[in-house]
């Protein structure tokens, strides 16, 4: 069974533009941008301690009911958020209105659940290929994420593909349904784990060709001091 969670979160219109946002950063607010089907696009402001709890379980799947003051409340998805390269921290909000009759695509989160076998009891390595799945549905429709149940990985010739996740029949799945997207890697012998530690035959040649290189330009010089140039060379005069 799938739950979808409702998210509602307060903004105000902004009218503070340019670099005069940092004064509403300096307040614990976030600028944003409002846009989409049949509206035009308004600068908005959110507090940042609501919208990151918030954005932290809804992230970019999941519908938000924005709340604007004076306004009636409006269904949107968020764009990816810009943040703060050394901080972290988001800095601006794209809020994306979408039609609710009209079908969306995007990408839903992988969520990785259970425990395999294969990793728990033969020592295995878990490997995954992908950690979302791109979908088309009617916004209403929307799920935040899929769990994938890897207790079906009981050997290293189990895998799991796309077409094994479990959606509700109203989502359309886009990915490549052949796809792997999870299986477990047997673990390596003495012997493997010996030949990664090897040099291989490409890098002796390498260390070798390395080497003479060196060892020419050791003799150049060497020979170079041995042969004085014309400009340290003593001149004689004709008498």
């Amino acid at each position: 069974m799938f739950f979808v969670k409702e998210f509602h979160l307060k903004t105000k219109i902004r009218d503070i533009t340019g670099k005069k946002v940092k004064q509403l950063r300096s307040q614990g607010l976030i600028p944003a941008v409002l846009y989409g089907h049949g509206i035009k696009p308004e600068n908005l402001s959110v507090a940042k301690n609501d919208f990151k709890k918030i954005f932290a379980e809804a992230g970019t799947s999941s519908l938000i009911t924005l709340e604007i003051e004076g306004r009636a409340p409006i269904k949107v998805l968020v764009h990816e958020p810009q943040v703060d390269p050394v901080s972290d921290e988001p800095i601006h909000i794209d809020f994306y209105k979408v039609r609710m009759d009209e079908k969306i695509k995007t990408e839903i989160p992988i969520e990785f659940v259970g425990e395999s076998e294969a990793v728990k009891q033969l020592d295995g390595s878990l490997v995954t290929n992908r950690d979302n799945i791109e979908i088309e549905c009617l916004p209403n429709d929307l799920i935040p994420n899929v769990e994938v149940d890897i207790s079906a990985l009981k050997t290293f010739e189990d895998q799991i593909c796309v077409k094994d996740i479990k959606v509700p029949e109203k989502i359309e799945v886009l990915t490549d349904k052949d796809e792997v997207i999870a299986f477990v890697e047997p673990p390596r012998s003495e012997e493997e784990l010996a030949e990664l530690e090897t040099p291989t035959a490409a890098e002796e040649e390498k260390e070798a060709i390395e080497q003479m290189e060196a060892k020419t330009e050791e003799q150049e010089g060497e020979k170079s001091e041995k042969e004085p140039t014309q400009e340290n060379t003593p001149q004689t005069s004709a008498e």
